[in-house]
């Protein structure tokens, strides 16, 4: 299998993590494993790094040196090595998406809670694909109508998590300026606005306003998403970008230090209730409505 070169997904790391830990409880080191496979030791590396797949017959080898021996334990990791192999959807669209957010969706799709901050736009995932056109438009002028049909494709299918048979918790900080941001006029704002207030009453989405008066708003450097995932192994990850790019932080000391940030915005904004409130005011405000 080649080597993967964008970042991998849960399931990958997860496979990858479940190898090294029956590895390392066997008391072996890598140089031991690639002997029994009659590899190098970077490919042993490359596995437990999530960055190659593996054949079955290799697996199996592994398992047994492993002292893997239990029936039940090797059928579950060997449909996790078939699972982690698995494309989602958004690999349709990887020829025309950028790859960094091709391995964003890929994340996403695996996370079950999100909590997103965001300063200066409604959130992906919450965006009518009025609102992604325009917003698009507004951040790459120069995009052919091609590559702005295939961003709102993607943003139309990235939404399913709120609707999947276990669906994405999603919490939501907004920046309370961002509603009257007229991305696309006032006639698409509106729309949007419509649209945040229905789904702002949907029971896996807690959507909160940081009033602009807040003195919290000086806190807010920059959007950024916290992923939390089903599997308790599988550690939260923090995600910022900026003109200059995306930085995923997956190291214990830094996520806490979004999520530390978070709980403040969080007992500092309004509630639901109000939150509704104030979306209606924006929508409301003369000319808008």
């Amino acid at each position: 299998m080649p080597i993967t070169k964008k970042r991998p997904t849960i399931r990958q790391r997860r496979f990858a993590r479940t190898l090294r830990d029956l590895r390392r409880a066997a008391g072996l080191k890598h140089a031991d494993a690639a002997e029994a496979l009659a590899c190098n030791e970077s490919k042993l590396t490359r596995l437990e790094n999530a960055q190659s797949g593996i054949r079955l017959v290799d697996l199996r080898v592994l398992l047994d040196l492993y002292g893997v021996t239990d029936p039940d334990e090797r059928v579950k990791i060997e449909a996790m090595a078939r699972d982690a192999s698995k494309k989602g959807w958004w690999t349709r669209y990887e020829s025309a998406v950028d790859s960094a957010y091709a391995a964003y969706v890929a994340l996403e799709s695996d996370a079950s809670e999100i909590y997103n901050v965001e300063t200066s736009l409604i959130p992906g995932l919450l965006q009518t694909p009025a609102y992604t056109e325009a917003a698009v438009r507004l951040q790459a002028p120069e995009a052919s109508a091609e590559a702005i049909e295939t961003q709102v494709a993607v943003r139309k299918e990235r939404r399913e998590v709120l609707r999947r048979a276990t669906p994405l918790q999603f919490w939501v900080i907004l920046a309370e300026s961002v509603l009257y941001h007229e991305v696309g006029g006032r006639e698409v704002m509106k729309e949007q606005l419509e649209f945040l207030i229905e789904a702002s009453k949907e029971t896996n989405i807690e959507l909160q306003i940081l009033r602009r008066e807040s003195p919290l708003n000086a806190c807010l450097f920059g959007p950024y998403v916290i992923m939390s995932f089903p599997d308790p192994v599988e550690s939260d990850i923090a995600y910022t970008e900026s003109t200059r790019g995306a930085l995923y932080y997956d190291e214990a000391p830094d996520v806490e230090a979004f999520i530390k940030l978070f709980r403040r915005l969080n007992a500092a904004a309004e509630n639901v209730d109000k939150s509704r409130t104030l979306i209606a005011r924006a929508l409301t405000r003369d000319g808008v409505k």
